[in-house]
């Protein structure tokens, strides 16, 4: 019986080993010297982290609220529209590693650019798209993606993601953050059934 309960045991830890390891993430802090900042906004922003994550040069990715008035939003005012929040990712990347530009293209392949009244299965303008800049650089380069993307015809309806000032942005609970890979299983039965993958593959092909 004690050999019994000592391999529940084992198997216990080492299944919960890959959560543990997973909340972990890069104590950053932003330096402008060194590094900037992009804010964007796609939907469910679980979906929106793991592409971002996988880019050299950036530094560390964050999951939250952003682009309403109200302070200290929760998930759950968020999420059932008691606020004028959208889920966003805030994104700290080295420039000399990465451009602007190649996150903007990251963005444009991962969304659905002609919907603004959310995206995918989750509606509503808590799940918004929209480019927060944080420079009048940043502004002018995605106005000019922006453009780019309306004149190559890939979509047969007009992009029309709002390009707008970036506003404080609120961290979302621990939780949420690298959601992926604290609930593996949860995250990927969301993203089947979501729509975005089937959008993708649609519209960019398979990556």
């Amino acid at each position: 019986m004690k050999k019994i309960l000592g391999l529940i045991a084992i198997f216990a830890l080492l299944y919960s080993l890959p959560v543990i390891l997973a909340g972990d993430d890069k104590k950053v802090d932003f330096d402008p010297q060194i590094h900037e900042k992009a804010t964007f906004a796609g939907g469910c922003f679980w979906c929106v982290q793991p592409p971002y994550d996988k880019l050299d040069g950036v530094i560390k990715t964050t999951v939250g609220y952003t682009g309403g008035k109200e302070q200290n939003p929760t998930y759950k005012q968020v999420a059932y529209g008691k606020t004028t929040h959208t889920e966003a990712i805030e994104v700290i990347f080295d420039p000399n590693v990465v451009s602007y530009e190649k996150l903007l293209e990251v963005f444009w392949m991962n969304i659905d650019p002609t919907d603004l009244g959310g995206q995918f299965v989750d509606r509503g303008s808590q799940y918004r798209p929209e480019i927060f800049y944080h420079s009048e650089n940043q502004r002018i380069i995605a106005q000019n993606s922006k453009e780019n993307l309306n004149k190559s015809g890939r979509f047969s309806k007009p992009v029309v993601v709002p390009i707008t000032a970036a506003t404080a942005f609120w961290n979302a609970e621990d939780y949420h953050q690298k959601y992926y890979k604290k609930s593996p299983v949860s995250y990927y039965a969301y993203r089947k059934g979501s729509g975005r993958d089937q959008f993708i593959e649609k519209y960019w092909g398979k990556n």
